[in-house]
């Protein structure tokens, strides 16, 4: 049976993992394919909160096979952490698999992520620091190390006996950083390789066989498409191959791109933004204060699962989210955080912007530099009623429907979830994308 692939069509943040985790029952595996820790997903549900960075957001749901593909870098002590922290607290792991091929995020990655930023000055992208690009940068020089190396101790002694000098002199003599003991990172590798070995499979051919079952298949996506490589706001995007795209998904598990059958692209009812580059929308006064911290008693509000830090905050971007729609070919679209709108009087979805004194609908390539660009709004009436009990598109206020037909038409795809609240039921389902009746 043909897989989805779950998007996300901002900047990430969009609430993906919430969208996984509602999905996640019609489906019996799910794959993460893209990223590393660098990425993180809050999940809420009858178990209490979960911030996850490797583990798909599926974990929650019996019988589901939770594969990290081999797209995903990955930081193995950060892994085991989160694999005891789910055990710890009832959650079933026995369903993790982690592919042979997915690269692992080494000491010097981390080292180098941090000394690299501190390089660059006033330039520097604002990564989080967890190693993510330096490990995606070694695998493209062929220079990394992958999971099968760590589970088998002569591979990781003939791959450390060259990589480790290398990587020692370049953290020396570029950055005048510390270098790294052999014997201590053979050993801590070794220990890593001991405690994820039963985990460590060929993933891809899970997933294929899946297939052939015509089993259901959700295709887990990390960080948003504005942050892509090459059709992200360059340079200030990630550096995670494949690509933080739908596109992206069936190389990062191994399938082919007729596997794909539906995509559904995650939009948040606002904008945010982590780290530095362009955001037209982005908001400075107390109307951004509010969207970013609504639910923060709750830890539900705009700071980053994996750095902590505060989100820019802006109203929802129209010429953006048709933008991405487009590249990834969205066929079903799940808006979320309805519900932090509602405390405002009049919302505003920016609807195309000025350069250069003329209007544009479509993504400009000066939109790299934000100061050149205006967005031109359009203002909506708001609906002041709290709608996170609500589970019918019907019974939503008629401003609140409003909002939504209109994120439709600058989308220009259908809205099929609308989340409005952290908790696993607080949806409204108008057409459920597996085709279950609702």
């Amino acid at each position: 049976m043909p897989a989805t692939v779950i998007i996300g069509g901002q900047w990430g943040d969009e609430g993906k993992g919430r969208v996984v985790d509602f999905f996640a029952r019609s489906c019996s595996v799910i794959a993460r394919y893209s990223a590393g820790s660098n990425a993180g997903h809050t999940i809420v549900n009858e178990l209490g909160k979960f911030g996850l960075h490797l583990v798909p957001a599926g974990i929650f749901h019996a019988d589901t096979t939770c594969i990290i593909g081999n797209g995903v870098v990955v930081n193995p002590q950060t892994l085991i952490e989160e694999i005891e922290m789910l055990s710890s607290r009832g959650v079933d792991t026995s369903r993790v698999r982690l592919s042979d091929r997915a690269h692992v995020v080494m000491p010097w990655h981390l080292a180098i992520d941090k000394l690299d930023e501190q390089l660059r000055g006033e330039r520097a992208i604002g990564t989080t620091g967890t190693g993510t690009g330096p490990a995606f940068t070694d695998k493209a020089a062929r220079l990394g190390i992958r999971t099968i190396d760590i589970v088998k101790p002569e591979a990781l002694e003939e791959k450390l006996s060259f990589i480790l000098p290398y990587k020692n002199r370049v953290i020396t003599e570029l950055y005048g950083g510390e270098p790294f003991d052999y014997d201590e990172v053979r050993a801590d590798y070794l220990e890593y390789g001991r405690q994820l070995r039963p985990y460590v499979t060929d993933t891809a051919a899970l997933v294929q066989d899946a297939q052939d079952r015509g089993e259901q298949i959700l295709l887990e996506g990390a960080q948003g498409t504005l942050l892509d490589l090459d059709s992200g706001t360059y340079p200030y995007v990630t550096s995670s191959l494949p690509t933080s795209m739908a596109a992206g998904a069936c190389l990062g598990v191994g399938v082919g791109p007729t596997a794909i059958d539906r995509v559904v692209g995650v939009y948040k009812a606002y904008q945010t933004r982590v780290g530095d580059g362009p955001f037209p929308t982005e908001l400075f006064d107390d109307d951004a204060r509010l969207l970013r911290d609504h639910g923060v008693d709750q830890g539900t509000g705009e700071y980053g699962t994996t750095t902590g830090r505060p989100r820019r905050c802006g109203w929802f971007d129209g010429v953006l989210a048709g933008y991405t729609a487009r590249l990834n070919g969205v066929t079903s679209v799940a808006l979320t955080r309805l519900d932090v709108l509602a405390q405002f009087e009049r919302v505003k979805v920016c609807v195309g912007y000025e350069l250069d004194g003329k209007r544009l609908e479509s993504l400009p390539p000066a939109l790299l530099e934000a100061s050149a660009v205006r967005p031109v709004y359009e203002e909506l009436p708001g609906w002041q009623q709290d709608v996170s009990h609500i589970r019918r598109l019907v019974d939503l206020p008629p401003e609140a429907r409003r909002f939504v037909r209109r994120i439709e038409e600058l989308i220009g795809v259908q809205v099929d979830m609308i989340s409005v609240g952290p908790e696993r039921e607080q949806a409204i389902v108008t057409r459920d994308i597996f085709g279950v009746p609702l």
